[in-house]
């Protein structure tokens, strides 16, 4: 009974997939996919699947450890721009970062903390927070 369950529960997902790419990274496959909730809004569910192999010989296992994130197309721009920046400091400082003895990237955190509790006061705290959990 509970195989059916979760068949069904799985079909119901493939259902409100409306869009699909899957991205092949090393042992990681990220699947961006774009679904539809009740109301017919779409948002972006991001799964990280990676293979993780444990044991020896005989004893082998082959397993897929997942991760997901879900973004909602108000925080599209934001997310979007928290990326880059931070693609674009690993871009920049990928050199400085392998000779630096860490207290660059400590201050960096700082600032990135105070970043966001400034954007937090700036905004109010009473602002709308979407909170996702998914059991796999």
């Amino acid at each position: 009974m509970e195989d059916l369950k979760k068949k069904m529960s799985a079909e119901m997902n493939d259902k409100e997939i409306v869009y699909s790419r899957a991205v092949k990274a090393g042992k990681r496959i990220y699947y961006l996919d774009v679904k539809k909730n009740r109301k017919d809004e779409m948002f972006l569910a991001i799964t990280e699947s990676k293979k993780v192999i444990s044991g020896e010989g005989d004893d082998t296992q082959v397993s897929f450890e997942k991760h997901k994130i879900f973004l909602y197309k108000e925080d599209f721009t934001k997310f979007m721009t928290g990326l880059e920046q931070a693609i674009g400091f690993i871009t920049k400082n990928e050199e400085n970062l392998a000779l630096d003895d860490g207290l660059n990237h400590e201050s960096n955190i700082l600032i990135e903390e105070t970043d966001i509790i400034e954007e937090l006061k700036t905004e109010g705290i009473g602002g709308k927070i979407n909170i996702d959990i998914d059991f796999e």
